[in-house]
């Protein structure tokens, strides 16, 4: 039997229009025309629109989705290698008066200024992103701790030394707190433990003072009864498992959060 015949897509019927312009204000690929190379523009379509889709729009760092899956394939990496991994969560402290004080357009040129400052101050295997609002996430994959530290501070003192400029009469300076959390060496956690140990820190930093840097180095970490039945759960099945993990401190008691 002859299956059917395909027919050739006509790319003006698929009205790229709208994807095109969007990719040019993304500024992320300089398109062919689809009349010299159809084939191509279509596929740089996709790619483009596929890039721009882990992108934060305003700050041109990697947005949330792409930092859970960064932080995902991270901890897979640690327990295969044993190799130390560190995520800093970072925030603006008293982001809010600016807003309040100066206006939303203030606030954006500040988001983008410290985006800026902060992929200066990494290197290229690491990943920035822009967490949520005012505060950033950054995975440091094979960090050793006084590498780590270091690149904390440095990033902490960097911010502090800014001067923005959100307007031609406005100059702004600001601070940011710093937390952070290693990845556990000899169990595999979660992503949101992960990044609950790094907030944890993060509120630390936040009520001793802000403009600070505090950082949890334990590498072994115990897990709740829930995450032990997500993550064990096939010992049930009679299929290999992850090793059990150590035991820690107790991360179900976390500590008292306080406003940015």
């Amino acid at each position: 039997m002859t299956s059917p015949s395909l027919n050739p897509i006509d790319l003006r019927d698929l009205r790229l229009d709208d994807a095109r312009a969007l990719l040019e204000h993304g500024g992320a690929i300089d398109l062919p025309t689809p009349e010299t190379a159809p084939a191509a523009f279509l596929q740089g379509v996709i790619d483009g629109l596929c890039e721009l889709s882990l992108r934060d729009p305003l700050t041109g760092l990697a947005n949330r989705r792409h930092f859970r899956a960064v932080l995902a394939r991270e901890i897979d990496v640690v327990v295969r290698s044993g190799n130390p991994a560190l995520l800093l969560m970072l925030d603006i402290d008293h982001f809010k008066s600016i807003n309040d004080a100066h206006g939303h357009l203030a606030g954006d040129r500040v988001l983008q200024a410290v985006a800026r400052c902060l992929a200066g101050c990494v290197r290229p295997q690491d990943t920035v992103a822009r967490y949520g609002g005012e505060e950033f996430a950054i995975v440091l994959p094979d960090c050793q701790l006084n590498y780590g530290e270091a690149v904390a501070e440095r990033i902490r003192q960097t911010v502090a030394n800014l001067s923005i400029a959100v307007s031609p009469e406005l100059t702004l300076q600001i601070t940011l707190s710093v937390g952070g959390a290693f990845a556990p060496t000899q169990s595999r956690c979660t992503p949101d433990v992960w990044v609950e140990r790094a907030d944890n820190q993060l509120y630390q930093a936040k009520a001793q003072g802000r403009n600070r840097v505090y950082i949890d180095h334990q590498q072994v970490i115990s897990v709740s009864a829930e995450e032990k039945s997500l993550l064990f759960g096939a010992l049930s099945t009679g299929e290999p498992a992850w090793g059990e993990s150590a035991p820690g401190t107790n991360e179900d008691s976390a500590m008292q959060k306080v406003n940015p």
